[in-house]
């Protein structure tokens, strides 16, 4: 078992906060694991995209987290907040739900997903981030994707999000130091 701390970041979507049903049963599953510090990020002051990456940016420095023992989490625009992150601080993790990426209306919509361990899920259903998109941009970068019959929000699949989640820490705990 590792001692190093592990330390994940939480963000949520546009429209959602911190105590949302996604970030709060994740933040939950995460802390149950000894060592592990989870932060849920609160970005409700902003829909700025630079202002949000900031504050992730911000909340790792306060946490004095070490990027190559950080896994970050994150919904919707969330998830492009984690993406962005990890392409300018490889990171150990990134877990993507739903992620607002490969959108061509928005600039810097692909950034390059740069953690040792990824995951992606999306929904078959999503009408918000098209998931067409989203699955050739993980093709591209090689992400593991599991794609679930449901919405934008994933709220039916928030059990299954969650044991996800918690085999991804699981594998991240385990191979902290490997290349």
């Amino acid at each position: 078992m590792p001692t190093t701390k592990l330390f994940v970041f939480l963000s949520h979507g546009l429209e959602s906060g911190p105590g949302s049903t996604k970030i709060q049963a994740m933040k939950n599953a995460a802390e149950t694991f000894p060592e592990v510090i989870a932060v849920a990020i609160d970005h409700r002051s902003t829909r700025d995209p630079a202002i949000r990456l900031a504050q992730m940016a911000a909340a790792m420095d306060e946490a004095g987290a070490d990027p190559a023992h950080t896994v970050l989490a994150g919904s919707s625009m969330g998830g492009w907040v984690c993406a962005q992150t990890s392409e300018s601080t490889p990171v150990l993790g990134c877990f993507l739900l739903a992620p607002a990426l490969a959108m061509a209306e928005y600039p810097q919509s692909s950034p390059r997903v740069r953690a040792r361990f990824s995951q992606v899920i999306h929904g078959w259903e999503d009408d918000v981030v098209p998931v067409m998109p989203v699955l050739d941009l993980a093709r591209e970068q090689g992400l593991p994707t599991l794609v679930l019959p449901d919405g934008h929000r994933l709220e039916n699949s928030v059990d299954r999000v969650v044991r996800e989640f918690r085999w991804f820490l699981e594998v991240c705990r385990s191979h902290p130091n490997e290349p």
